[in-house]
């Protein structure tokens, strides 16, 4: 497995949200960072002016082995605070196949959406806002793949060293004409995609989980995150399926406001709360 080198630079700014470590880092290393007062007032004004504008619509878009209820957690919470939210479920075809689908859906919603992914997700919010980048107000990437175009699942994981996602932790199944199922092994679910949950909790996940087809990690992105839209990143300290490395490499890449969160690969479900307080902020 090849090793590379962070390229990307460190902390441009710091500020303090729940318990989240948060990196301010900008595309323009010359935009100088903003301090922790001057922001929090700033998001205080915004939230002043938030209550005459439509909140925009919140799309949250699950990874492979998964289910979109591994949202629930940040469904209920954003529709307390007034947010409408889709949460589809994902065909985990391929790229663009699972890309179209999900276009067609942001497409039917009415005004602003802020899409959110996790894991595979995140090339397929990408996809989406290439597509209809004035409809997407924010991107928010959660413990995800954030991809340039040309770019697979499978060279971002290879970059870096310490994923457990390989033939030791995932089996296929194959059928005819070629095409063949991924799956992680149930005794394997826990300490590849769970770490922070129960081993009863973990193994209800193994048992329901989708699988994603085999080419899908393989196929390159057409579309990097388009220029203009902000973007946002949780990098899942504990991750065993994405190297932390990698996610805050391509985050660092793509000029995200970066938060890392003490969590294994399962972000969204472990840590609700923490991913629907960056989800709001991005909304905001």
């Amino acid at each position: 497995m090849n090793r590379w080198k962070i390229a990307a630079a460190a902390a441009a700014g710091a500020l303090a949200l729940g318990g989240v470590i948060v990196t301010a880092a900008s595309a323009d290393p010359a935009q100088p960072a903003h301090s922790a007062t001057a922001a929090a007032t700033s998001t205080a004004a915004v939230a002043q002016t938030d209550n005459h504008k439509a909140k925009p619509t919140i799309v949250l878009v699950a990874g492979a082995f998964e289910e979109s209820a591994g949202w629930t957690g940040e469904i209920t919470q954003l529709r307390r605070a007034g947010y409408q939210v889709v949460a589809p479920a994902v065909p985990l075809r391929s790229i663009a196949g699972d890309a179209a689908y999900l276009t067609t859906i942001v497409r039917g919603i009415k005004g602003p959406v802020v899409l959110v992914g996790h894991s595979y997700g995140g090339p397929l919010i990408t996809e989406v806002a290439a597509q209809d980048p004035q409809q997407v107000k924010a991107l928010v990437y959660t413990a995800a793949f954030i991809p340039k175009a040309g770019e697979s699942v499978g060279q971002l994981l290879g970059q870096f060293p310490g994923t457990l996602l390989g033939p030791d932790t995932t089996y296929t199944v194959n059928y005819p004409g070629g095409a063949s199922d991924m799956y992680v092994k149930p005794e394997s679910f826990r300490a590849l995609f769970a770490g922070d949950r129960s081993a009863t909790d973990a193994a209800v996940d193994a048992a329901t989980q989708r699988p994603v087809n085999s080419s899908a990690l393989g196929e390159p992105a057409a579309a990097g995150v388009p220029a203009g839209i902000p973007v946002y990143a949780v990098v899942a300290s504990q991750d065993k399926a994405i190297p932390p490395a990698a996610e805050r490499w391509e985050a660092q890449r793509a000029g995200a406001t970066i938060y890392t969160v003490n969590s294994a690969h399962d972000l969204p479900t472990s840590h609700p709360t923490e991913v629907t307080q960056i989800i709001e902020r991005a909304a905001r």
